[in-house]
């Protein structure tokens, strides 16, 4: 498994597109008037992606596996956040399940990615 860039990695792909799924639930539903939960579901929807692709820029696998453990986190906290959409009635039952399995796949794939940097002979730049 060999990647030029973050863009290239398929739950980093995966990331960008729960992002833009959580952005619409906001915009569509009155989640859009309750700021607090708003805004915490926007930045752990932005950390997965955005922490994977930080990773990914750091040049060893060390350092990389470090910011998919966070990333990981952030999946688990957004589906967390997603029962209190559900609990709230911003999301039906069928669209809560839909988003959580999204975020479930995502936190499956990071991790296998963090498995397989863990094995790899190829330490990156900083760690030959």
């Amino acid at each position: 498994m060999r990647f030029s860039r973050f863009e290239d990695i398929t739950v980093w792909q995966d990331a960008r597109k729960i992002n833009t799924e959580i952005w619409s639930i906001i915009v569509n539903s009155e989640l859009k008037n309750d700021f607090g939960l708003r805004n915490q579901m926007t930045r752990a929807s932005v950390s997965i992606m955005d922490n994977i692709a930080e990773g990914f820029e750091r040049d060893g696998n060390k350092e990389f596996s470090h910011f998919l453990s966070i990333s990981k986190a952030s999946c688990g906290e957004l589906r967390s956040q997603l029962y209190r959409c559900l609990d709230r009635g911003y999301l039906t039952i069928e669209e809560f399940e839909e988003v959580k399995m999204k975020t479930m796949t995502i936190s499956r794939k990071i991790k296998a990615l963090m498995t397989y940097l863990k094995n790899s002979s190829l330490k990156g730049s900083k760690f030959k």
